[in-house]
């Protein structure tokens, strides 16, 4: 399948047990099992409204609006090209209306994004600081892995201020940098959850964490058990293999 000349060829591919198709660049930014765990642990409810800033090709936009049909979600995403292809994926799974994919980001989101304006933010920040990795030379890539002008605590400031009161921001990070989430999330969020996703149960570290925090209370925080991925045999755990056929993820 053609691309465009920013993107180059992409392909089809299908997430949640075939629910969802989605268009993506063969070589550049693609839907990963990261966005999947991401889109299931949001704690949403038919008529509320998401923002996921970073949507990329609005994977986990659509894959949360197939798990709770009754919600809005709208993404942000300042790369053109995956803009468009997003709104490719959007029609294909008949979810205009639903499903809003816009081009903006954080630091000048659109004026139809007014702060306070969501129940729930999802996330999916670049894992490395800047300068202290090797950026892959593929731009969407290289924009999703390595943090350009906006560091984590600008994304974690910024989900928080378009949250509604009482409303969570969810995000998938990498587990070394679970202190510097914490950090910024102190003074702006509480009641937070630490969620471990274990490799494997055979002792290996964390090496995802999914974090919750609520807008407007001071509430303590509390580390879950978490959700063990593999088998010893490299195949999914029964509860992942759930969660990735369209499950939710009870954080």
């Amino acid at each position: 399948m053609a691309g465009n000349d920013r993107t180059g060829p992409l392909t089809e591919d299908r997430l949640l047990d075939g629910r969802i198709a989605i268009r993506q660049p063969k070589h550049g930014f693609r839907v990963s099992m990261d966005s999947v765990l991401l889109s299931a642990s949001i704690p949403c409810e038919d008529g509320e409204r998401v923002l996921e800033p970073g949507a990329g090709v609005g994977g986990a936009a659509l894959m949360l609006a197939a798990r709770v049909p009754g919600c809005r979600v709208v993404g942000l995403e300042p790369q053109r090209a995956l803009v468009g292809i997003a709104g490719e994926n959007v029609r294909l799974n008949a979810m205009s209306g639903r499903v809003d994919i816009v081009m903006g980001d954080l630091g000048s989101p659109p004026p139809r994004l007014a702060l306070g304006a969501f129940d729930h933010v999802m996330m999916n920040p670049p894992f490395h600081r800047a300068g202290r990795t090797h950026a892959p030379a593929e731009p969407s890539r290289a924009a999703s892995h390595v943090e350009g002008d906006a560091g984590l605590e600008d994304w974690i400031a910024f989900g928080v201020s378009m949250l509604r009161g009482m409303g969570t921001l969810t995000l998938i990070h990498r587990a070394d940098r679970l202190a510097d989430v914490l950090a910024a999330l102190h003074g702006r969020a509480g009641e937070i959850v630490v969620f471990p996703l274990w490799p494997r149960a055979d002792g290996s570290p964390a090496k995802r964490i999914i974090v919750r925090a609520r807008r407007g209370t001071a509430a303590p925080l509390r580390l879950a058990q978490g959700l063990i991925l593999h088998e010893r045999d490299g195949g999914f755990t029964p509860e992942a293999d759930r969660i990735f056929r369209g499950g939710d993820l009870d954080v």
